[in-house]
């Protein structure tokens, strides 16, 4: 046992008859730790990517609640004769009429 220790703390197993698998498996478990290093720092670069899109989402969501706001405020009617009042248009103190068109079939 003491002899298996010291023979893997010096390298032996690196050089000896049976070295060949021995390498195998070192190269086998380094391409494995490269693959889960470039998984996980793929991971993090989307979680961030996320989180950066989640705060242009809220960034765009305030805007179209602002935009919103200010196109009712054009719309109202207020504002609306205030605005053509300027041109000297004057809303309208008589209502509309409806016209009523009948119908007539020839036969």
């Amino acid at each position: 046992m003491k002899r298996r220790l010291n023979d893997i703390l010096k390298g032996r197993f690196l050089v000896d008859e049976d070295a060949f698998k021995n390498w195998r498996m070192i190269i086998f478990l380094s391409v494995l730790a490269l693959i889960m290093i470039a998984s996980s720092h793929r991971a993090d670069e989307k979680v961030h990517e996320i989180a950066r899109l989640k705060v242009k989402v809220e960034q765009l969501r305030s805007e179209s609640v602002d935009a919103r706001l200010a196109l009712w405020r054009l719309k109202t009617q207020s504002n609306v004769a205030e605005r053509m009042a300027s041109r000297g248009i004057q809303p309208s103190e008589t209502p509309p009429k409806k016209i009523k068109v009948k119908n007539t079939k020839e036969e």
